[in-house]
């Protein structure tokens, strides 16, 4: 399989706001170059393009981000129970937009990452039909890695429940009742 460069010129990244002065400001995604993006798939086949749309998120005005969240989610959780290959490698980084109060969609991130709790439609599929597991490309393990990424950050629940926005901790809440926590 030939792998995609994981390097962006600075021409495809959203322009970044730059911190007011006296500020230090954590820079998010910071870990993206470390994911083989190139080398898994999403739902559209090379997931080389989810940095960019993480970025996007990050970075973009509320119409772009939403509308980078909207296609990393057709990505990567489709039909809201449909988990890929980089699904689990995307996970880490929703956790950390979540928390950032200058991302516009958080609510709706955190509805992703309650989604992809929830997924269980290839284990569904291979109670049915078994043969499934057998593949080289085992989709039941992506989705167990998929909510095993989710689950490894719910101590981060309690932050985003004492959020002010009621959006964002309802959707905290929902996302707590499926992890059982």
């Amino acid at each position: 399989m030939r792998s995609a460069s994981t390097e962006h010129p600075s021409s495809e990244r959203p322009q970044r706001p730059d911190a007011p002065a006296g500020v230090t400001r954590a820079t998010p995604l910071t870990a993206l170059d470390g994911v083989p993006w190139g080398d898994i798939q999403d739902s559209t086949g090379s997931a080389a393009a989810i940095p960019l749309l993480l970025n996007g998120i990050a970075w973009g005005d509320p119409d772009t981000a939403r509308s980078a969240l909207e296609d990393l989610r057709k990505r990567i959780c489709q039909f809201g129970f449909v988990v890929e290959q980089a699904t689990a490698a995307t996970v880490p980084f929703l956790w950390e937009l979540a928390k950032l109060p200058q991302v516009t969609c958080r609510a709706q991130i955190i509805q992703l990452l309650k989604s992809i709790a929830d997924a269980r439609q290839w284990e569904s599929t291979a109670a049915v039909y078994p043969k499934l597991l057998n593949h080289r490309e085992n989709p039941v393990v992506w989705e167990r890695a998929a909510r095993r990424a989710v689950r490894a950050r719910r101590g981060e629940l309690g932050r985003l429940l004492e959020d002010e926005d009621s959006e964002i901790a309802r959707a905290t809440n929902e996302l707590a009742r499926s992890l059982g926590t």
